[in-house]
């Protein structure tokens, strides 16, 4: 099992926010943001709530649950 995100995704279509920009707003370092989208890293429960209320969706939509084949 994989925690997968859409959190690049969600940047773009927040006017192309960029990781700095979401960094701060969540309080985190942009190499925390770079690491969770290149699936290297899966942030505490915290950061991936303040995330998905930040770009106005619900957890399940930007962080998902996969089963690895």
């Amino acid at each position: 099992m994989a925690i997968v995100n859409r959190v690049r995704e969600c940047r773009f279509f927040a006017d192309e926010m960029t990781q700095q920009a979401l960094a701060e707003a969540v309080g985190v370092t942009r190499q925390t943001i770079m690491a969770i989208e290149k699936n290297k890293y899966n942030p505490s429960l915290e950061v991936a709530f303040k995330i998905a209320h930040l770009f106005n969706k619900p957890l399940e939509e930007v962080f998902t649950y996969e089963a690895e084949d």
